[in-house]
């Protein structure tokens, strides 16, 4: 099993002057941040950690690794809000996933959110880290009443804001057809779970265009924040191996011509003809430029000719 098509996509939204989200599409590593901290201050952040995090990809070999580059991404982000003053109090929030061997490891801080696609039905893997969703577990707030509380948007953890940071991870065992979406508050408080489910499959599953489709969707109804998705799939190994195109039937070189002919054997000292290409190649140039030695014979002949013709046009000219 391995990634299929992945896709990312981020938007301004209807209501914001800047987008804050940052995203990272870099199979094995798919990652969404938001920023806050006014001003350009939690654009900046949200640039942070999308930057530790696509530098820190390649060295991410497991679930240790993977929380280690998102501490990495909140050492950077706090060391610039203390270093500078116009920055201070500046954070972000991250969702990662990194794909091996089969499974998906998914880390996560804040109120970005991950979610899994499978047979029709869609699964949250993510807890947001916010106000809300604590009111919504301790019972003191249903589901529907936090997704229009005033203070729904208040976090309890980010990237950035203390020098350390706890990281929340969850594994999950991947599965040929598996849909992953990533998205930042701008999709998951404008569009429903069962909408976002039903725009995927609507676009038959392509990322680029249940990408585009949701934040359309977020926007159609107010776009109230920065909008960002990312989507992967997991495809199976065949199904990877037919995606792949095949190797060249035949390696030997051919000897026949376009028209069916057989090419002219190429002699010692002769210039070598270009090989064969399977595409329709633009027609080959051949005007030569200058005369060659017998070219050169026969317009000396040619200028002499002239000249006798010319002398006995004249000749006969004066004799009458």
């Amino acid at each position: 099993m391995r990634i299929g098509r992945a896709a990312g996509v981020t938007d301004t939204g209807r209501r914001r002057l800047r987008n804050e989200d940052a995203f990272v599409c870099e199979p094995p590593l798919f990652a969404v941040t938001d920023g806050m901290g006014g001003a350009r201050a939690g654009q900046l952040a949200a640039e942070l950690a999308a930057t530790a995090l696509e530098e820190g990809a390649s060295a991410i070999d497991g679930v240790d690794a993977l929380v280690h580059t998102v501490e990495e991404a909140n050492r950077r982000i706090w060391e610039r809000s203390v270093s500078d003053p116009e920055t201070t109090g500046m954070g972000a929030v991250a969702t990662v996933a990194l794909v091996r061997d089969g499974t998906v490891a998914i880390g996560h801080v804040g109120d970005s959110r991950a979610y899994l696609i499978r047979g029709g039905a869609i699964e949250q893997l993510t807890r947001d880290h916010s106000l809300v969703a604590e009111l919504v577990e301790s019972g003191v707030l249903t589901p529907e009443e936090a997704e229009h509380h005033p203070q729904r948007s208040a976090i309890t953890r980010a990237l950035g804001t203390e020098p350390a940071v706890e990281v929340d991870v969850r594994t999950v065992a991947g599965e040929p057809g598996d849909v992953f979406l990533l998205c930042s508050d701008g999709l998951s408080s404008m569009v429903p779970d069962d909408e976002v489910v039903a725009r995927v499959e609507a676009t038959g599953r392509d990322p680029e265009r249940a990408a585009e489709a949701l934040v359309a969707a977020a926007n159609a109804r107010g776009g109230e924040d920065n909008i960002t998705v990312v989507i992967f799939e997991l495809v199976g190994d065949a199904e990877a191996e037919e995606e792949e195109p095949p190797p060249p039937e035949d390696t030997q070189p051919d000897l026949a011509s376009s028209d069916g002919s057989p090419d002219e054997p190429v002699q010692d000292g002769a210039e070598p003809q270009p090989p064969a290409v399977d595409t329709v190649a633009a027609p080959v140039d051949t005007t030569h430029h200058g005369a060659g030695a017998g070219g050169r014979i026969a317009a000396i002949a040619l200028l002499a000719a002239l000249l006798v013709l010319a002398v006995l046009a004249l000749y006969a000219g004066i004799t009458r």
